[in-house]
């Protein structure tokens, strides 16, 4: 089943974890054509610390490799697909009329293939659309489920370059979050070698993107390219963002001081009202995670913007998905992955501005919508300039913060 998953457990339940109508147009009698419902492909390339799995067609299992494998596989996204939603059947089979449905797969068995397969997906896309977007998924997740997952983010984000899912050894099972853990952990070394493998590629940048657990995997993975001196990998490293974080929030911490101040700052999105990560924290000596933290100034003190989605609603009764099934979220990280490329240089949107307000006074941002946005504090020249001026989120007006020292 594809996640978000709720399982009664005796003591510990968690979960941490276009389709689009085809307008055909008019012909020459002016006559608009009648629509098309078709199914929507995402194709996906993978890194994976995974065993391969008995069944060729389930690809890999959740049992453990001491290599790193690779795949590719395409997705086919239901016409009548919901932003934020991951349509599956309750009961029977999967049907591409209706549901998220692995189209095709096949392994790739060297590194040299996985290489030559980015570079194959790079070299079909405009000058603005070479990225990769990496994603590391969170616990309780089966291989086929953080394939969906990332997905329907990937389609609902509107990233338009290439997508690579880095997947994990997890069970699947939220009896196996110690397992998970682990794996977890096993995997920093296959990750590293993951982001290494794709800045040998043409990939204009290469964006993070971890939730939950895989948060762990992903600044451990980052920790160790900065212990190696080479933190952004000669300045392929693009966005990082960190989706409802199980890390513990000393741990966190240090490994922020390990990194240092990012040279761009990272995006991490928390909420309070995680039922996850509040058992999370039970379990783990009553200690809070990053991804429930409380203080939002100091965490944006270690050069982080921090999107508090506590009042946005959320279709996951664990409210731990946030990052993927509230819309305004989705749009929100969609727009921060295009800003680079796609910005022209006169259009000052929300992401420019926030990271330029940011650098003033580590002021606050909120939207109608319920998010509010904390971002690091430094030295502007001009902050009256930034914080006077609208800001738009998701195509609504926001009054800005007002400046004391403007």
């Amino acid at each position: 089943m594809p996640i978000p998953k709720l399982t009664a457990l005796a003591g510990v339940v968690m979960l941490l974890g276009g389709c689009a109508v085809q307008d055909a147009g008019s012909e020459g009698s002016g006559q608009a054509l009648a629509l098309v419902a078709e199914p929507s492909l995402e194709r996906l390339l993978i890194a994976t610390t995974r065993a391969r799995a008995e069944d060729p067609n389930a690809l890999f299992s959740g049992e453990r490799s001491t290599e790193l494998d690779h795949a590719a596989v395409t997705v086919s996204i239901p016409p009548g697909h919901q932003t934020g939603q991951l349509e599956s059947p309750r009961f029977g089979k999967r049907s591409a009329a209706a549901h998220f449905v692995v189209r095709d797969r096949a392994y790739l068995d060297t590194n040299e293939a996985f290489i030559a397969a980015v570079n194959a997906q790079l070299a079909g896309r405009g000058p603005n659309d070479r990225d990769v977007l990496l994603f590391v998924h969170g616990y309780n997740n089966a291989f086929e489920d953080s394939v969906f997952r990332f997905s329907q983010f990937a389609h609902d984000s509107g990233f338009s370059g290439v997508r690579v899912l880095f997947s994990w050894a997890s069970r699947g099972s939220s009896l196996e979050y110690f397992y998970d853990r682990e794996s977890a952990t096993i995997a920093r070394d296959g990750l590293e070698r993951t982001l290494r493998l794709l800045a040998g590629t043409k990939a204009r940048k290469v964006h993070i993107m971890a939730h939950s657990m895989g948060n762990w995997v992903a600044m451990e993975s980052l920790r160790q390219l900065q212990i190696s001196g080479n933190s952004t990998l000669n300045g392929k490293v693009g966005e990082v963002i960190l989706a409802s974080p199980d890390i513990d929030a000393d741990v966190f911490k240090a490994q922020m001081r390990r990194l240092g101040r990012p040279a761009k700052p990272y995006n991490l999105i928390v909420s309070r009202d995680d039922r996850a990560l509040d058992l999370s924290q039970r379990l783990s000596g009553n200690r809070p995670r990053i991804g429930n933290y409380t203080d939002d100034a100091e965490i944006s003190g270690l050069g982080i913007i921090v999107y508090d989605a506590t009042d946005v609603k959320s279709g996951d009764t664990l409210r731990h998905g946030k990052f993927a099934d509230a819309p305004e979220i989705v749009q929100l990280l969609g727009r921060r992955l295009r800003e680079g490329s796609s910005l022209a240089k006169n259009d000052v949107r929300f992401s420019d501005r926030l990271q330029t307000f940011g650098r003033s006074l580590g002021g606050v941002v909120t939207s109608t919508g319920g998010l509010i946005i904390s971002a690091p504090q430094t030295v502007l020249t001009r902050p009256h300039q930034i914080l006077t001026a609208p800001v738009e989120i998701l195509g609504k007006s926001v009054k800005p913060a007002r400046c004391s020292a403007c």
